[in-house]
């Protein structure tokens, strides 16, 4: 009983079996092709898979099997780092099952995509990871308090964003 007990904690822990506490529902009319390519991370949840890491990005590459390369790269005291995944595509346009360590799989939520897709706001299946990304390595002031007030009117607590030097 208590490795069933044991088993099952660790399944929630890995497939997020807390209660949500914030609005992670993603943007209607997304356009992958357009969300492809570069993009810059501006800013972050703390997480133990990128701690301490600076000058990071994403690469979001079509596969000719219709899923979605994902080359995350950065530096970590001093030295250049890169993590390989894989995205598929789901019912919702702007919800991708990401996965850096197959099997599993985690939601990577499009919250939000300005017009010209060049800065967004995205999230999880849990309200312990938010990113805000950038086409290019820094945002206006302007854009920025677009996106916080957008972060902050669905529930989450934007003083725990870690902001990358880029």
């Amino acid at each position: 009983m208590k490795k069933i007990f044991t088993l099952s904690v660790l399944l929630c822990q890995l497939v997020g079996c807390t209660k949500l506490t914030v609005d992670n529902s993603v943007v209607a009319n997304f356009d992958l092709n357009r969300f492809l390519g570069n993009w810059y991370e501006i800013a972050r949840f703390d997480h133990k898979f990128e701690r301490g890491m600076e000058q990071t990005n994403a690469l979001y590459t079509l596969r000719e099997d219709g899923k979605i390369s994902v080359l995350n790269t950065g530096m970590k005291n001093g030295k250049y780092s890169q993590a390989k995944g894989v995205a598929k595509l789901t019912d919702e346009s702007a919800l991708l099952r990401v996965s850096f360590w197959r099997p599993f799989y985690s939601d990577y939520r499009v919250m939000l995509v300005d017009d010209e897709y060049q800065y967004a706001l995205v999230g999880s299946g849990s309200d312990d990871y938010l990113w805000i990304l950038s086409r290019v390595p820094k945002i206006s002031d302007d854009v920025r308090d677009l996106i916080l007030s957008e972060a902050q009117r669905r529930g989450y607590d934007t003083d725990k964003l870690i902001w990358v030097n880029q």
